[in-house]
Order: C-alpha cells, then structure tokens, then sequence
C-alpha cells in the first residue's frame, strides 16, 4: 500500500486542539499499523529556531522544528485544520502551493474556519462548502459564488473537503480514514481515541437545540446502544420508543434535539455502517448480510447502499479487501 503522506498546516495564534486533531486521527492510522500514513506540521511564519521554522500557540506554546511551503506540493492530502480569527487573506506563496498540491492531485482539506483559506485559493469554484456556523455569514460575504450548507458537519469533493466548527473536525478526519481504508479502520481509529465514528446529523443542531444533560441516564443513548444490537430485527419509532421508555410522540422531539435527524434516518445510516463493515471482514453473500443489518431484501440493501455511497456492495468489497490484503486489523 502506498505511504500517504499528509501536510497540516500550522500558524501563529492556531488552537492546540485545531492543530492536534489531525494529527490524533491520521497518526492513530500509523501507529496502529492500518497503513503508511506520516503527517508533517508545516508553516510560513517568519518565526525560526535552530531547528527550523517555529509557531506560538493560543495558548501560549511554543512548537518548533516545522517544515516550510515546500512540503506542500509534494503532500498527498494538505490539511488547513484552522485560520487567524481576523479572516486575513490567503497569503499567495501558500494559495500556489496549494494550487500545485492539487494539480499534483493532493486532497486539499479546510476544517472549520480553514475553508475559507481554502475557498482563496480558488480551487471550490461554485461547489459548496461549510465552515463553522457564526463564520458562516461573512464566508458567504467573502465568497458569494460559493453556496453554504448550514446543517452538515462536512462536504467532500472527492478533491476538497470542508467541514463545520471544531469538533466536527474530527468527523471530517475520520471521514478520510473511512473513505481511503474502509469503516472497519475508521472504526478502529474511533473506538482507540473513544468517539463515535460517525455522527448523524449537522452543525445546526448544536445551533439551535444542545443536548440537555440529564442526571441519572440518558434514554435516547440507551435507546440507540440497544438498537445497535439488535440492527437484524424489525426496528421503527414504536420499537425505539419502547427501548427508552417514552412515548412515541415525547420520543420523536427528544431524538430529533439528541441527534438533529429522524430515527428512520438515523437506522438506515446504522445498517449502512455495519454492512461496510461486513462487506470488509467477512466472506458473507450479500443476501445474509442485508438479513444481519435488518434490510428487507438485498435489493433494497443495495438501492441504499448505492444512494449512499455511489458504488455497488461488490465493487465495494472488493476495493477494500483489496485494500486490506496486507493489512493486520487486529480485534
């Protein structure tokens, strides 16, 4: 498998959080042995040390030893994981930098306010993108050409990634790993730095209604820890909402707040997620997979499959068996 290697840039002001996400998620690759994965902090500070080019962070730190624009046109995926708060304009040395990384084919990657560095450099055309919510409104001012989603946590290209504030940084990474290795390393990946490996939903619930906190339990967790168990049987509202303990109608405002989509949405995401990952680790015909993950037929297991993921379950498991060939996925 070729060695992936990843440019995250760094500047001064940047987040420790900003700046360390990608660095979790794509270095949790390596260090499990899922692939040759090697990420580099880059930067076009003026700030140099002995041992190379230094940044400050937010918080104070200092980090030093980093890589200059040169790195970038020869990255696999550049990663912009966040920008100066006062919205300056991408510098031109890093916007050609960027431009040739992509011309050499290199994913070019914006996460929260990195989209609008990105969208600078030209390369999004009239292609959406998304950005964190309170930067939405001058995005659009600053790009007015480039249409803005306000419910997703992030939009891939293919080519560009955008993704919504903070810590919708981590879906859009994840994303990656998901979409390059499969969602059993995706999985992997998640369950070793302890979140979930796909979230349902957008930025606007985070907006408009925050999960409330509540004191003893959580019924809509329980309810979905339990409907993740028992994907294979007949799922809907009335079989969720006995699963928590509520009403029907008292269960289908309190999942919506929790999980800014419906339950129906919401399950067929879940079946999709496990026939992935099926598709991935074992030999099973697709007629007893789509059984395992509650689909009625395998026909409308692949009607979904192919909406969701423009390919077929076939063409699917074979580009990730392929994939994983040489690959140790250890349990």
């Amino acid at each position: 498998m070729k060695a992936v290697k990843i440019a995250v840039h760094a500047f001064d002001g940047i987040t420790m959080f900003h700046l360390s996400v990608p660095q979790m998620v794509f270095g949790e690759v390596a260090r499990q042995g899922l692939a040759d994965w090697e990420t580099v902090l880059f930067t076009d500070s003026e700030g140099f040390t002995d041992s190379g080019r230094s940044v400050r962070t937010l918080e104070g730190y200092g980090i030093d030893g980093l890589a200059g624009s040169e790195v970038v046109p020869g990255a696999d995926i550049v990663v912009i994981p966040s920008w100066f708060d006062d919205g300056r304009p991408l510098p031109a040395s890093l916007a050609q930098a960027i431009r040739q990384a992509h011309g050499n084919g290199a994913m070019i990657v914006g996460l929260c306010l990195g989209a609008f560095p990105v969208a600078d450099s030209g390369l999004l055309g009239t292609r959406p993108a998304v950005t964190h919510w309170h930067a939405l409104d001058a995005f659009s001012e600053r790009h007015p050409g480039i249409p803005v989603d306000r419910t997703v946590l992030y939009i891939d290209h293919g080519d560009i990634l955008t993704s919504a504030g903070t810590a919708a940084a981590m879906d859009a990474c994840l994303h990656i790993v998901r979409s390059r290795l499969g969602a059993e390393a995706a999985n992997r990946v998640a369950r070793s730095l302890v979140v979930a490996p796909h979230r349902s939903g957008g930025q606007a619930q985070y907006i408009e209604r925050p999960v409330r906190q509540m004191k003893d339990s959580n019924p809509i967790a329980e309810a979905l820890d339990w409907a993740v168990e028992h994907l294979g049987e007949r799922l809907g509202v009335d079989e969720l909402a006995q699963a928590a303990h509520m009403s029907r109608r008292s269960f289908i405002r309190a999942f919506r707040a929790a999980t800014g989509t419906t339950p129906a949405t919401w399950l067929r995401t879940r079946r999709l997620d496990e026939v992935r990952r099926l598709l991935e680790i074992t030999d099973l015909p697709v007629e007893q997979i789509a059984a395992k993950c509650g689909f009625t037929s395998p026909v409308t297991m692949r009607q979904n499959f192919v909406s969701a993921y423009a390919t077929t379950p076939s063409e699917y498991r074979h580009l990730f068996s392929q994939r994983n060939a040489g690959t140790a996925l250890r349990a």
